[in-house]
């Protein structure tokens, strides 16, 4: 049979895009649909206008540690109707980027929504298409509880278009959206209360870094409601303030409520079901180590599948598919030693291992740690500090865990991700002359490593 296309992607977001290109590249008659805009999470409504607003945000703090720097300024004001509308000029611009990295690469845009009709064709906004190979790039999207109210509450999609900065706000959620979203209304000038289910931030991540996290944003002023759950969401006349009820009966004003207590996989209303596309227990698309499906001619990249649910992770996945399926290359995703960033403040970043994931794995580990305040604090008076720590498997020397929590975390951890993913050892990390005075030296410093309580006789037995 003769079809439309060689691929067709449902999904134009970072994943699609990526696999939709290369298979271009390779020589394959290529498709793709999205029903909003080209892009993805990433670029219309996630990492990137946020961490647009986390650089506005930092400004406050800024200007406040100016003062022991000699300089002198009037009292800063804000505007945020001037960030938000600067911050959309730029996804209108990335829009148009990707739109013309897709017509230059030779790939076809077709916008409406796509689903399947079954295993070959893909109905987009009433016509048909046809495809011998089917790539799903769906992406996720943000959950809001099933309780009373939940309609006065917004997600992250809609806090990047308020048309004013509440004076309060709620953001419900201990995973990265709520903390950065936290750390970014903060900054901003609102009061936040950030209502979470268990005791800390950032479940997942390394128990020390959480720790030091958790006691940052307590520290820069944000009201942390640990282990409490929102039972229902009141309004006055239909619009704020909002009456928060919690499950044990207490209740708190706000402004605004926004949940970031998770994302779930775009798998309802495209399809699957004909093509037979299997969805796993959690209700992502159940895909193997080639990210191929339960249906032999169509493949899953990116948050869809809910394997690592990073852009970087799904770009990688969707140039491994093409290169396998239309450049002869076969390769696979590696999903070890992934590095990621949390835009918190102060931020956090890792690759690698966790020291509880260590241990577990291992067995004996080596664990070096160095706590300081950074040099451009020490005028200013700041007391946000820096924590960093280095996870080292006892039997090989190898570094297999790099954590950090402070200014620039981001970026230093990327270039350590290469470390880590290259095998480096402690021994290679010893004889790496640091840069003076950095944060970063301290990673190529460390020369003790933290001395281990012994464990109890109830734990030997």
């Amino acid at each position: 049979m003769a079809y439309d296309y060689d691929l067709f992607v449902i999904g134009a977001g970072s994943g699609g895009v990526r696999a939709s290109r290369i298979a271009a590249g390779h020589g394959a008659r290529v498709g793709i649909c999205e029903d909003f805009r080209v892009g993805g999470t990433c670029v219309i409504r996630g990492c990137v206008p946020k961490k647009l607003l986390v650089y506005g945000s930092k400004f406050a703090h800024e200007f406040e540690d100016a003062a022991a720097y000699g300089w002198t300024l009037a009292e800063p004001s804000h505007s945020w109707a001037t960030l938000r509308d600067n911050v959309a000029k730029e996804v209108d611009r990335l829009n148009g980027v990707y739109i013309r990295l897709l017509e230059s690469a030779g790939v076809k845009l077709h916008m409406g929504r796509g689903r399947l009709m079954d295993r070959h064709t893909i109905e987009i906004a009433g016509k048909t298409v046809t495809a011998d190979k089917i790539l799903v790039a769906t992406g996720g999207a943000p959950v809001v509880p099933e309780i009373p109210g939940r309609e006065f509450a917004i997600t992250s999609n809609e806090a990047f278009h308020l048309p004013e900065l509440p004076k309060r706000i709620t953001i419900v959620g201990g995973g990265y959206i709520a903390v950065e979203f936290a750390g970014i209304f903060n900054g901003l000038g609102s009061e936040v209360d950030l209502v979470l289910r268990r005791d800390r931030v950032l479940r997942g991540f390394d128990e020390e870094c959480r720790t030091a996290v958790h006691d940052a944003l307590k520290e820069s002023g944000i009201k942390i409601r640990t282990e409490m759950q929102i039972a229902r969401i009141e309004a006055t006349n239909g619009k704020a303030p909002f009456t928060v009820h919690t499950q044990l009966g207490g209740m708190f004003e706000t402004e605004l409520v926004m949940y970031a207590t998770g994302r779930a996989p775009n798998t309802k209303g495209i399809g699957l079901e004909k093509a037979g596309v299997q969805l796993d227990k959690a209700g992502a698309i159940a895909v193997d180590e080639w990210s191929k499906t339960t249906a032999d001619n169509i493949w899953a990249v990116g948050d869809v599948t809910d394997r690592i649910n990073l852009t970087p992770v799904a770009i990688m996945e969707g140039h491994c598919f093409s290169d396998t399926e239309f450049g002869r290359k076969p390769r696979k995703p590696d999903h070890r030693d992934v590095p990621s960033a949390v835009f918190c403040q102060p931020e956090l970043a890792n690759v690698g291992l966790t020291e509880e994931e260590a241990k577990m794995r291992l067995g004996e580990v080596r664990v070096f740690t160095s706590a300081f305040r950074p040099m451009k604090y020490t005028l200013s008076g700041r007391q946000q500090r820096t924590f960093m720590k280095l996870i080292v498997e006892a039997a090989t020397d190898k570094v297999v865990g790099v954590h950090m929590v402070g200014d620039d975390a981001a970026e230093l951890i990327q270039g350590l991700a290469v470390a880590v993913k290259a095998g480096a050892t402690k021994a290679t990390f010893d004889a790496t002359v640091g840069i003076h005075p950095t944060a970063g030296e301290e990673f190529v410093t460390m020369r003790t490593a933290r001395v281990e309580p012994a464990p109890s006789r109830k734990a030997a037995e």
